[in-house]
């Protein structure tokens, strides 16, 4: 019996299952980085809006701060969005009240050819701050 050949077979399917490997590794490894540093957004967001004088304001910062917070983290995101929450900026003074601001970030995959795989995986993370009772707000 001959056995020319077969290393050169068993070479190429251990090469194929380690580069599987490494592709799944890399986009486990984006997914995973883009979900922190959407976490990390939106808490940066919430923060800003929580300190803002005016819901108006507070919007305002808070959609700069999170694209600001991504883009400082060198995530590749195809789409970004920034929703906030200023209900609390209707609460009269005294009684407490927050701000939310919920990011999501599509990671794009397509260039990771792995089985399976989506073309894009979206990433979102909500967080709450809470405002001054005692502080003026404005509309």
């Amino acid at each position: 019996m001959s056995e020319r050949g077969s290393v050169t077979v068993e070479a190429i399917l251990a090469i194929a299952a380690i580069m599987l490997l490494l592709l799944f590794g890399v986009a486990a490894g984006r997914i995973t980085i883009a979900g922190a540093a959407v976490e990390a957004a939106a808490r940066d967001a919430a923060r800003q809006a929580s300190i803002a004088r005016t819901a108006t304001a507070a919007k305002a910062s808070a959609e700069a701060s999170a694209r600001a917070s991504v883009d400082a983290q060198a995530v590749s995101c195809t789409s970004i969005k920034v929703k906030i929450s200023t209900k609390g900026f209707s609460r009269p003074v005294g009684e407490p009240g927050d701000v939310s601001a919920t990011v999501s970030c599509t990671v794009p995959l397509a260039d990771v050819t792995f089985p399976g795989l989506p073309g894009s995986v979206e990433r979102q993370a909500t967080s709450t701050s809470p405002l001054d009772p005692y502080r003026s707000r404005g509309r």
